[in-house]
C-alpha cells in the first residue's frame, strides 16, 4: 500500500559547470558559503568502480527524467570506512541515516548549501548538523555509488534508486539545483508490517483473495502507499500458494517467498520498461502482478487485459480519491475511445482502495480511507458514467465494505485517534464533516 549517489561535484570540469565540476576543497568549501551557479554540461569523465565501496541492492529505473542502472549487489549495505575523507564535524551519511531511522523518520533532506532537514510524520524539522558543503556531499555519495554512477549523475543530473543498510532499505533520489546537488531519502523499514499492525480495514485482506482483476492503490506521494500494498503481499504470500511478480521502481519492500513464490523486477536494472515487463509477465505463468504505478495507456491496456484474463493485478495512481481515480484512468483516453473503457474498466475492476495519512493525537500517523467495492450497482454507474451518484452509493455502502473519507475521519475521531480540526484539515468537503462531527448527520 530511493538511492544515494556519489557527489555530481568530484572532479574538475570546465567551467561554468555546477558544484560538481569544480574542484572539491574542504576547507574552501567550509569558509565560502555555497553561492547560486549556472547550469551547463557537465564533462564525462568516467571512473573505474571502487571494488570496496558499498553498492546499491536496487537502483532505479529509467523514465522520462533518464535514471541511472546501478549494478546489483547483495541484499545488505557492505560497512566501509565511511567518514574517510569528511571534513571535521561532518558525519558519515550512514550515521544520518541510522538516527532518522532510530527516530522514526519517514524522509531525509541533504543538499549543498543547507543543513540537513527530516521530515517527522508529515512535518519538517530541522536539525543539528551543520550546513553541508561541497566535499561533505562527494564523501555521502562516495559511500554508496560508484564512479561510474556518479559520471552518469553529471551527465543526466538526476538519479533514482535504492539501497540497504543493515537496518533499514532506504529509497534514494538525487538531483542537481541551484545551490548545488542535494538528495531525499526515504526510509523503508526492512520488516514488512501486517494489515492487523498497520490497522487497515478488513476489506484489504478480503480483497487478497480475489483470483482476477484490477485491485488500484492509491494516493498522494507519502501516504503511505507502498507500505499497505506491502502488507497485502506478505499476506497472500504467508496464505496463498501463488506465484507473484512485481514490477517497481525501485524495489521498496523485499519479499521472501513462503507460501508463494515471489519474483521482484526493478525497472532499469531487470527490464527497461513498465510495459514491456507486464507484457513478460504475462507468459510467466503468473498469478499475481504488482506494478509500481500504472502511468501511461499501454501500461493500463496491457493491466486490464492481464486482469481479464485471469490474473489479479495490483497497481498504483497518485489520485485522492476512488471516483477520481477511475476518472482519471478514462481521461488518458480520447472521448471517443472512453465508452470501451468504461466497458473494460466494469469488468475488470475489484476494488479502489484511496489512502491518506493524517497526524494523531499521540504525535504519530493514522490512514484513513476511500474505497469503492467494486459491486453490480457500481459497474452500472461506471457504465454510464455517473461518478456522482457513485460517491453517493459508496457513502451507502458500508456493509460492502465500502467507506467515504469523511466516514473514515469521523471513525478515527470517534476512537480519539485523531482531532476535530485534523478531520477538517484532511476532509475533501468541510462542510459535511463538520455537520457529522455535531451530530447533524
Amino acid at each position: 500500500m530511493t538511492d544515494p549517489q556519489r557527489s555530481p561535484r568530484i572532479a574538475p570540469a570546465p567551467p561554468p559547470l555546477n558544484v560538481a565540476s569544480r574542484p572539491v576543497s574542504a576547507q574552501a568549501n567550509q569558509s565560502r558559503p555555497a553561492q547560486p551557479r549556472a547550469m551547463a554540461p557537465r564533462s564525462r569523465q568516467a571512473g573505474a568502480p571502487v571494488a570496496s565501496r558499498p553498492r546499491p541492492v536496487a537502483t532505479a529505473a529509467q523514465n522520462s527524467a533518464t535514471k541511472v542502472q546501478a549494478k546489483p549487489s547483495a541484499n545488505q549495505h557492505q560497512q566501509t570506512p565511511s567518514n574517510i575523507g569528511l571534513p571535521p564535524g561532518q558525519s558519515s551519511l550512514e550515521s544520518i541515516v541510522r538516527q532518522a531511522f532510530e527516530k522514526g523518520i519517514s524522509d531525509i533532506h541533504l543538499g549543498v548549501g543547507e543543513t540537513p532537514r527530516f521530515r517527522n510524520r508529515g512535518e519538517m524539522e530541522p536539525t543539528e548538523y551543520p550546513v553541508t558543503d561541497q566535499a561533505t556531499f562527494s564523501c555521502w555519495l562516495k559511500e554508496i555509488l560508484t564512479d561510474e554512477e556518479i559520471r552518469r549523475f553529471r551527465e543526466e543530473l538526476e538519479f533514482d534508486g535504492a539501497t540497504q543498510y543493515e537496518f533499514s532499505r532506504v529509497r534514494i533520489n538525487i538531483f542537481d539545483s541551484l545551490l548545488g546537488p542535494a538528495m531525499v531519502l526515504r526510509i523503508i523499514p526492512l520488516k514488512i508490517l501486517t494489515l492487523e499492525q498497520l490497522r487497515l480495514p478488513a476489506i484489504l485482506k478480503d480483497v487478497c483473495h480475489y483470483h482476477k482483476g484490477l485491485i488500484l492503490v492509491t494516493g498522494p506521494t507519502g501516504s503511505g502507499k507502498s507500505t499497505s500494498m506491502a502488507a497485502m503481499i506478505d499476506y497472500m504470500n504467508k496464505e496463498m500458494p501463488r506465484h507473484i511478480i512485481t514490477i517497481e521502481d525501485p524495489i521498496e519492500f523485499i519479499h521472501q517467498s513462503r507460501k508463494s513464490l515471489i519474483k521482484q523486477r526493478e525497472v532499469g536494472m531487470h527490464t527497461r520498461k513498465f510495459d514491456r515487463a507486464l507484457k513478460a509477465a504475462l507468459r510467466e505463468d503468473p498469478d499475481v502482478i504488482l506494478i509500481g504505478e500504472m502511468r501511461d495507456r499501454e501500461t493500463v491496456n496491457t493491466a486490464l487485459k492481464a486482469a481479464q484474463t485471469g490474473h489479479l493485478v495490483m497497481g498504483t495512481l497518485h489520485t485522492n480519491s476512488a471516483v477520481k481515480t477511475i476518472e482519471r484512468i478514462l481521461n488518458l483516453y480520447n472521448p471517443e475511445e472512453q465508452p470501451p473503457m468504461r466497458v473494460a474498466i466494469s469488468e475488470a475492476l475489484v476494488a479502489v482502495i484511496s489512502q491518506g495519512l493524517c497526524r494523531t493525537t499521540d504525535g504519530k500517523r493514522a490512514a484513513f480511507h476511500d474505497i469503492l467495492i467494486n459491486t453490480e450497482s457500481i459497474k452500472d454507474y461506471i457504465l454510464k458514467g455517473k461518478y456522482e451518484e457513485i460517491e453517493q452509493l459508496m457513502a451507502d455502502s458500508e456493509f460492502d465494505g465500502m467507506v467515504t473519507v469523511n466516514k473514515s475521519l469521523f471513525a478515527l475521531y470517534q476512537e480519539g485517534r485523531i482531532t476535530e480540526e485534523t478531520a477538517l484539515e484532511k476532509s475533501p468537503t468541510p462542510n459535511e464533516i463538520a455537520m457529522m462531527l455535531r451530530g447533524r448527520i
